[in-house]
């Protein structure tokens, strides 16, 4: 019996360690570059996002002028929610009175 263990170990075949190092070598390759493309494409979704609050902020500013008696634009994003143009106010665009949206974010 212990002769038939000692042939079977002799006889099993598994990885060495150099080809288990090279699996983990190439993982890791393979993981550098999916965290750099997920980087990118965030990068994209904030840009985007803060070009879409930038014209809700400005066609509610124009909404805002269009129902305004006598004519005029409002002085803050606040504004715009008190007269609910807008839900929320966002954190990273201002407005005054002359009508000029500022985006606080990246824009391009």
């Amino acid at each position: 019996m212990f002769a038939r263990i000692r042939d079977a170990r002799e006889n099993e075949s598994g990885f060495t360690l150099v080809e288990l190092l090279i699996v983990i070598v190439i993982l890791g390759v393979l993981s550098g570059i999916v965290v750099f493309s997920v980087a990118g494409i965030t990068n994209h979704g904030d840009v985007a996002a803060c070009k879409a609050s930038v014209k809700t902020v400005e066609a509610a500013q124009e909404a805002f002028y269009a129902q305004a008696t006598p004519p005029a634009y409002a002085g803050s994003v606040d504004a715009l929610v008190k007269a609910k143009l807008i839900k929320t106010a966002p954190t990273d665009i201002t407005t005054d009175t002359t009508g000029v949206v500022t985006p606080t974010c990246k824009v391009s």
